[in-house]
């Protein structure tokens, strides 16, 4: 599609190309039913038939196992901030956080408010320019649950391997990584991501949670912020996102006759090898963390010294050429470019050659 440009944002982020095709394809008349997804009963079998095989879809590209609960709800992942501890969280025993970044910030905003939170490790001293070091890392043996955020859009961090919380369950915020490589799901009490950077688009999140856990929340609970409620109406409690759940599918498809996550995973690691490479080859541009946590899904950077103009004037030349979106986050600055799932190889090598101009132009 040559009016297609490279889209860098953060989110609502690129979608694979043959999955807006075929949503384009059936967007009037899914499947001979006569109507679009988005016109039809969240309660007919149509519909009933698309959640079901979207689940089966989630299931089988990241190997959920049986006793995990697939989730389709609303509000974010922001609202999750608040939803996991009102139901997981166990009277007298705090809630251990891993801070990050700017989610884990907002997560313990949200913690603070419902439960007792302590800081298992922060590297905000350092502006998050790194991932705590296992020997920095303190855990409670006793809290309800640790919460981590797997890879922080904003500075640019993620998780290369996740630490080992015993039996104390596991929560990850990964928004902005899920899909992106193979994770043993296993290994989590809970997992919840919002689906426009990876899953889909904007208006979906996904939970991923062991089912006993739900057992957790009491009974004060509000009936929509209780998973067990949307665990046993299949997340048909109320009409969910149902258009967003169909393009869940979509995506899963694509991911598998790309040759599943492992694939996905080996596409992601040579497109961010390419873009840090180009970073790290001169010193125009500047990496902004360190390199053994370098996030393969945001890359931040920044120009010779830290440059404002000549970043502002990157984003706006990088923006005529057809490379959107590379923009820093407002609370940190310089440039981003986010290369999910869908971003091509192509996409990433037209911003390294736009980079080597820039600097020949600018330098």
């Amino acid at each position: 599609m040559s009016d297609r440009i490279f889209n860098f944002s953060a989110g609502p982020a690129v979608m694979p190309e043959p999955v807006l095709e075929r949503a384009r394809d059936e967007m009037l008349n899914f499947q001979g039913s006569g109507m679009s997804v988005m016109e039809m009963s969240h309660r007919s079998p149509e519909f009933e038939g698309i959640l079901a095989r979207t689940e089966r879809g989630l299931r089988q590209t990241m190997g959920i196992p049986d006793d995990y609960a697939v989730l389709f709800l609303q509000g974010g992942a922001s609202l999750q901030f608040s939803m996991v501890p009102m139901n997981l969280y166990l009277l007298g025993r705090p809630i251990d956080v891993l801070h990050t970044g700017a989610w884990t910030e907002k997560a313990i905003e949200e913690i603070k408010k419902v439960a007792e939170c302590r800081l298992a490790a922060s590297t905000e001293a350092e502006k998050f320019r790194r991932l705590p070091r296992p020997d920095e890392i303190e855990f409670n043996p006793d809290a309800s649950y640790v919460h981590i955020c797997s890879n922080n859009t904003i500075f640019g961090t993620q998780w290369r391997s996740f630490p080992d919380t015993g039996e104390v369950p596991l929560v990850a915020d990964m928004s902005s990584d899920i899909l992106s490589r193979p994770v043993d799901v296993s290994k989590f009490g809970l997992i919840f991501a919002g689906a426009q950077k990876n899953i889909g688009p904007a208006g979906v999140t996904l939970v991923v949670m062991r089912k006993e856990l739900a057992e957790r929340a009491p009974a004060s609970t509000p009936t929509m912020l209780k998973y067990a409620t949307h665990i046993k109406n299949n997340s048909l409690y109320n009409t969910p996102p149902t258009f967003g759940i169909y393009m869940i599918g979509l995506v899963m498809d694509w991911i598998e006759a790309e040759g599943g996550v492992v694939a996905i995973e080996e596409r992601n690691e040579a497109k961010a090898k390419l873009l840090y490479s180009a970073i790290d080859a001169t010193e125009f541009y500047t990496g902004t963390v360190e390199k053994q946590d370098r996030s393969y899904m945001n890359v931040n950077f920044r120009i010779q010294g830290n440059n404002e103009e000549l970043e502002k004037k990157f984003a706006k030349e990088a923006e005529a050429a057809g490379l959107s979106g590379l923009k820093g986050h407002r609370s940190v600055g310089g440039l981003r470019a986010s290369i999910y799932n869908a971003m091509p190889l192509a996409g990433v090598q037209a911003l390294v050659d736009f980079m080597h101009e820039f600097e020949r132009k600018n330098g």
